[in-house]
């Protein structure tokens, strides 16, 4: 599958990155409120993982304590939440900052609301963050 060959090459890097794309999938699902279950014809749709190597990889995050085992299917435990709450937040962290004006990419304003309006202000500019006090 397609998913698979972009998968690094070496068992302990391929065993990383599906931990990791594991533990996003499942926090996203839980966050969108679309379940917290997984099972590995799950993962096949929603990865591009074949079935008998998602489910290689849930038994393995499970031995590892990422997962709980219920039957067929595969839940978050405390430790996986808290891991795929950091995965999920650094995969997307590029995502979630702010874009500003011409700022080149060291600029204080793409972490900070306030620096983003004084910034804006600089160039002449207003920021939404303005309007809400009028």
């Amino acid at each position: 599958m397609e998913a698979e060959r972009r998968a690094p090459k070496s068992e302990a890097l391929r065993a990383l990155y599906w931990r990791s794309e594991i533990l996003q999938l499942l926090y996203w699902l839980r966050g969108e409120g679309l379940g917290d279950l997984v099972d590995p014809p799950l993962l096949e749709r929603f990865l591009g993982v074949d079935a008998a190597t998602g489910l290689r990889y849930l038994e393995r995050l499970t031995d590892d304590g990422y997962l709980d085992r219920d039957g067929d299917w595969f839940v978050l435990s405390a430790h996986g939440l808290q891991q795929g709450t950091l995965e999920f937040a650094a995969t997307f962290s590029e995502l979630n900052r702010p874009v500003r004006g011409d700022c080149s990419a060291d600029c204080w304003c793409h972490v900070s609301g306030e620096e983003a309006a004084a910034c804006a202000a600089g160039r002449g500019e207003t920021t939404t963050d303005e309007h809400a006090g009028t």
